[in-house]
């Protein structure tokens, strides 16, 4: 690696990914389109996409096992086999429920293929390489999946000609990796979950992740069927989905500058309201044509930057040897987020209308944004109590003592019904609990940093110091 490109020690990865972001891509359109012309209820749609992230789920504990009892390249191939053959199953029958079960074992196929991939990279990758390999792993993605929509594209009355390619598109991804010369990485080791732990020591990131995920599911999921409601043609509608992911794709870079610069719960605050108004304009407005182009670009911004904040967010507030198990917390609860999302909102789309998907979505970020409203004014008033403390003439004792507000009440100096509300108060105590536990808030202060856990430890040495 030292001595080699990146790009090209892992040449074969990225052409692999590529050519299966291709399938991907073009598959989830294909089969949301499909059911439209077919004028098949919304509620089926929403339940393919389902059931795709619900296989996304059960493979990533079957992948883990796969992988470790037979390898990397033959794991890989039987998955990439699999889902080849499952793609073709549409051309042989249209049994819904046959459909349905198909997607789940596509998920299960494609989780078990990303996992391969993935783990390879973080493996054989230098710390020096790292953020560049992976930067190219996401672009190679994303062209996949534009790559994928321009194909489908070029069949306007759809038929099985797509099928045909996105299934070789299935079977060639195996070639560049199974001819690969890289050294075969080392066994996946299967990561602990501590989801109840993670809630509570990083719960605005993965609120944020469970809202991408039912935002993720229910868009690719459904807005093909939404396109093809305002009367647009194959060609146009997967000239609407290729803006909203080529949007996605150009966002991640200087959104990840950005969120280097401005805490991260602020900018998380921000899309939330921003995607707030601005599906709801979309739901409610009539809009065609540029301005619908536009529109879904600029949701593609706002939308699909969400996750990867919101997980690097997760990740600054976390200790090193805990990243692998919340990691695998933050994959379930995306995947778990956008098996719901799409049932939910092909439901709202079956009874009241197509628009519904955006009102859906915007009833989802506006609950995000309440959410992390509601986390920040409970962190502020964490801190006001922490400052009363650093402020006393004499050095606070260590143990349970602290973590409650009865320490405060030895401050003679602190109002006594202060005290005694936020002793009663249940929220209180459970955030004052999490301190300095982690607790994911950006704080006012005067270094532009949004972990709590440096503010507190920060404070205690200064208070240390001065009783000193």
């Amino acid at each position: 690696m030292s001595t080699k490109s990146p790009y090209r020690s892992f040449s074969a990865l990225f052409l692999t990914t590529l050519l299966m972001l291709v399938a991907q891509g073009s598959l989830s359109t294909y089969l949301g389109l499909s059911l439209a012309q077919q004028n098949v209820d919304s509620i089926w749609i929403g339940a393919l996409m389902s059931c795709y992230y619900l296989g996304l789920v059960l493979g990533s504990k079957l992948g883990h096992k796969v992988i470790a009892q037979v390898g990397h390249i033959r794991a890989f191939v039987a998955s990439a086999a699999i889902v080849s053959a499952c793609a073709m199953t549409h051309v042989l029958t249209n049994q819904l429920e046959i459909w349905l079960l198909m997607r789940i074992i596509v998920g299960m196929g494609m989780m078990c293929q990303y996992m391969v991939l993935e783990s390879w990279l973080n493996e054989q990758t230098e710390s020096s390489q790292r953020g560049t390999v992976f930067a190219f792993y996401m672009i190679t993605s994303y062209l996949g999946m534009i790559g994928g929509q321009l194909m489908l594209s070029q069949f306007p009355e759809l038929g099985i000609s797509p099928l045909l390619i996105i299934s070789m598109c299935y079977s060639l991804c195996i070639v560049p990796i199974a001819l690969t010369k890289r050294i075969h990485p080392a066994p996946l080791q299967p990561a602990p979950l501590k989801i109840l732990a993670f809630w509570r020591q990083v719960p605005q990131s993965l609120t944020a992740v469970t809202v991408a995920g039912m935002m993720a599911g229910s868009f690719y999921g459904l807005a093909p069927a939404y396109a093809a409601s305002k009367g647009m043609e194959t060609e146009q509608v997967t000239l609407f989905m290729s803006m909203t992911i080529l949007a996605g794709l150009l966002a991640q870079w200087p959104m990840g500058k950005i969120s280097d610069r401005i805490p991260r719960s602020r900018i998380l605050r921000f899309n939330a309201a921003a995607l707030t108004i601005l599906t709801l304009l979309i739901a409610l407005l009539p809009l065609t044509g540029i301005a619908l182009l536009l529109a879904t670009f600029c949701y593609g911004i706002l939308a699909f930057t969400l996750y990867p904040i919101a997980s690097a967010f997760a990740n600054q507030n976390v200790e090193q040897n805990d990243r692998v198990a919340l990691s695998a917390t933050i994959l379930l609860t995306f995947g778990l987020g956008a098996c719901f999302g799409p049932l939910l909102a092909s439901t709202l789309m079956q009874f009241i209308g197509p628009a519904m998907l955006y009102a859906f979505i915007s009833c989802c970020a506006f609950t995000l944004f309440l959410r992390l409203l509601r986390v920040n004014y409970t962190q502020k008033q964490v801190k006001r109590m922490l400052d009363q403390q650093q402020n006393a003439q004499f050095k606070m004792g260590s143990g349970d003592l602290v973590s409650s507000p009865l320490a405060a009440a030895l401050d003679p100096r602190v109002d006594e019904d202060t005290v005694m509300t936020q002793m009663h108060d249940e929220d209180f105590i459970a955030a004052r609990r999490q301190v300095p536990a982690g607790y994911d808030e950006d704080i006012e202060q005067e270094v532009a940093d949004d972990s709590f856990d440096t503010l507190v430890i920060s404070e205690s040495e200064s208070a240390n110091q001065s009783n000193n």
